[in-house]
């Protein structure tokens, strides 16, 4: 019988090395006591998620791929929500001591799958193992766009609210296997000056409640402008449609505020992009009055905000 691949963090590290490749920015990669970039010449851009097993995934149904896939999308849909370029990350894992090593590299596969398309190398990271179960964490460093960053608090009484995609259902596969909207975010920054812009993770009507605290403003969703993703029908729990669109969360599309006479810029500039829909109006401005009602034939509704993280 053949002895199989080197065990260990060190024989792991030189599996890794050997799939990483050399990406302009990165002077030094995995391998040292430190990555080293070059500095981009705007302000850079730092944002970091944490998934557990058994909270933001079931590794049994979803496989180290996906969570991996996950773990790294999530953390470019942040970059996304701020118009910014991803750059590079590091990654720290806490693997199950039985089978680590498998687990790790699939993994790797995974982050590699979703970073690839956006040039964000894995730079450098940390293992460990453990008696517990399996947690991913992701950093990811990116430079923010002129005249970005975006942020969720500058949105104003006159405004449009845009999304892109659909929500609702997410827990059927589109929280683990979603294209983060880096691509359109940056195509949004060049069409029209965006006033606030976030990532939809805790659920659409939670989101947009950011948005309006930071920014000092109020919100009307227009109920039957909201799109439902297709998945909705298929969750059996007797729960209006429009509930699970507003609240359901990690639909990972993007809000966005702009102003009234933008609205068609926008619109056109993510046309023209392979993975995204069209983006959608879903209230006629933003109202001065602070908080966010979902406007149904005219009547006005109270929010309830359900969006929560995990499985």
């Amino acid at each position: 019988m053949s002895p199989g691949p080197p065990r260990g963090e060190f024989a792991f590290i030189d599996w890794l090395r050997r799939r990483t490749p050399a990406a302009e920015r990165v002077l030094i990669g995995p391998g040292d006591d430190a990555a080293a970039l070059a500095a981009p010449p705007a302000p850079l851009l730092v944002t970091t998620d944490m998934l557990l097993e058994g909270s933001c995934f079931l590794l049994a149904e979803a496989g180290p791929r996906r969570v991996g896939r996950k773990a790294m999308s999530v953390n470019l849909s942040d970059i996304a929500a701020m118009a910014g370029r991803p750059l590079a990350a590091v990654v720290s894992v806490g693997l199950p001591r039985q089978g680590g090593r498998a687990l790790a590299e699939e993994l790797y596969l995974g982050l590699r799958e979703a970073g690839d398309p956006f040039d964000t190398p894995v730079v450098g990271g940390d293992t460990n193992t453990w008696d517990g179960p399996l947690v991913i964490s992701v950093t990811l460093l990116g430079e923010a766009v002129p005249p970005g960053p975006v942020r969720r608090s500058g949105a104003r009484v006159g405004d449009r609210l845009l999304v892109t995609g659909s929500f609702g259902g997410s827990i059927l596969g589109k929280h683990l296997d979603f294209t983060p909207r880096v691509r359109e975010a940056l195509a949004l920054l060049a069409a029209a000056p965006l006033h606030a812009l976030i990532d939809v993770s805790d659920g659409l009507a939670a989101d947009v409640r950011h948005v309006c605290a930071e920014s000092g403003v109020g919100a009307v969703l227009r109920a039957e402008a909201i799109p439902i993703d297709p998945a909705v029908s298929r969750m059996g729990d007797g729960r209006p449609p429009l509930e699970h669109a507003l609240g359901d969360g990690e639909d990972f599309e993007l809000v966005l505020a702009v102003g009234c006479e933008d609205g068609k810029p926008c619109l056109a500039a993510v046309q023209g992009l392979d993975a995204a829909p069209l983006v959608v109006a879903v209230t006629p401005a933003l109202k001065q009055t602070a908080g966010v009602a979902a406007d149904r034939v005219g009547a006005s509704a109270g929010v309830t905000f359900r969006g929560e993280r995990g499985v």
